[in-house]
Formats: structure tokens, sequence, C-alpha cells
């Protein structure tokens, strides 16, 4: 039995690039939620993003210059660099597995493709958490409840950070939240998923809480005493850069 050649089937490419990417756009949660830088071609592996400090208006005195008073304020930006890396998966389709299929193996691998690199995708960002700085949880051997993500919002809001607020977190860290929401508030528009939500997002979400989306993913890491790194975080404090979706080589 021999592998496939790319004569006969290149016309194979397509399709199975555009299910896998349209299942990835669907599958993936964390995508959604961060901000995604789109990087040019022969621009280099490293994408800076700068970091604007807060700034502060002043009241001004009529007929002074703004110059050398505390209204004139030094603007100094940080960086946070994102190297970019490649991820890739394949797999064997020989003539004989396409041409005796029962299936369609062609829409089959597009969606396998898809989901891993959805998984892949959401797993990166997920594994950032812990390296937030400020914790609110219960820690360890205790349940997250209700009041912490009140007190998240409240952390968030102290320190001006900007935007939607979402949270996500293991589906057995998060139960202890969704068993104290009565059937009484758990109905109406903040319990919706919010109309621009993917199917991941729509299946994952939980409902809207203290002024925060709240999301579980199973790609979190659980350890064997059940606890879990979940987060709550602005839409703009993680970033992924991205410059090409996919590719596909045969061989």
């Amino acid at each position: 039995m021999a592998n496939s050649t790319t004569t006969s089937l290149a016309s194979l490419i397509s399709p199975i690039v555009q299910e896998a990417l349209f299942v990835a756009s669907e599958r993936s949660i964390m995508r959604g939620l961060v901000k995604t830088f789109d990087v040019a071609n022969n621009t280099g592996k490293v994408a800076q993003v700068p970091i604007y400090p807060v700034a502060t208006a002043q009241d001004l005195t009529e007929g002074t210059d703004m110059a050398g008073t505390s209204a004139d304020q030094t603007i100094t930006t940080q960086t946070k660099n994102i190297t970019l890396s490649e991820v890739g998966i394949m797999t064997v389709l020989t003539d004989m597995i396409r041409d005796t299929s029962e299936q369609n193996v062609i829409a089959h691998l597009g969606k396998v493709f898809g989901e891993a690199i959805a998984k892949k995708q959401d797993t990166d960002l997920v594994n950032l958490f812990s390296g937030f700085s400020t914790e609110v949880g219960p820690g360890a051997g205790s349940d997250l409840g209700v009041s912490n993500l009140f007190k998240a919002f409240a952390e968030l809001q102290e320190d001006n950070a900007p935007g939607q607020y979402f949270g996500v977190f293991h589906p057995k860290a998060i139960y202890g939240v969704k068993s104290q929401l009565t059937n009484t508030f758990a109905s109406g528009s903040n319990f919706a998923p919010p109309e621009t939500a993917n199917f991941a997002m729509r299946q994952g979400f939980v409902g809207t809480i203290a002024g925060i989306q709240c999301f579980e993913s199973s790609n979190i890491s659980i350890d064997t005493d059940g606890d879990a790194v979940g987060a709550v975080f602005s839409a703009e404090a993680l970033g992924m850069a991205v410059q090409s979706d996919m590719n596909m080589e045969m061989q």
C-alpha cells in the first residue's frame, strides 16, 4: 500500500484546511477572550507589544503654560515580547483510505486537525494564568465562591484594568459557584452567552457574575487533589500573535 502523493491528493488540501480553520475557530474559548496581534510576513519572529502607563489629567491655571507643571507628564512605555513559534500535526492519508472509507474522511481529518489547534491555543493561553501577580481565590483545597469573583472584579477596577472582564475556570473549580446560583438568578440576560460567542464559548458559558463573563474549560490542568488555577482578567491582559493560521504541505 502506497502513501498519498501530491498529484493524487492535492485537491484535498483546501477542504481540509477550510474545515480545520472552521473547527478551530468554533472550539477555542480563549482566542475570543484575548487580544490578537496579526504579524505580517518577513517582519521577524518577535512581536513587540507596547504597554502604556495610566496618565492623570490635571487642573490648569488660565494663562499659565503647562510646561513644567504637574500636567507636563512623560509617557514611558514598557514592551512585552511575544516570540512566534510553529505548531504542527501530521497524519498519513492513503489512496486506499480515501477511496474505501464510508465516511467523509476529508471532513473528519479537518475536524481532528481543528480540534487539535483549538486545544493547543487554549492550553498555551490558560497556562499563563499562573503568572498573574494578584491572587484572590480561596486557595488550594477550598471551593471557589461568588464572593471571590466580586473580589477579583474589585481588584481589576482598582487597578484601572480596561475593557470587558472574563473569567475562565476548570469545570470542577467553578462547580461551587454554579451550585450557589439559584434558579432565580440563573435566568435572563446575565446567563445568556455573548452574541459574538462561538460554539465552545456558548457551551462553556456559565454566566455574567459580578460584571465578569465566566467560562469553564477542561483545558485547564487539575491536580490529584482537584485543585486548578483559573483566572479573572481584562481582555487586554493576554495577547496572542498570529502570522499564519494554517499551512498544509504534502509529502
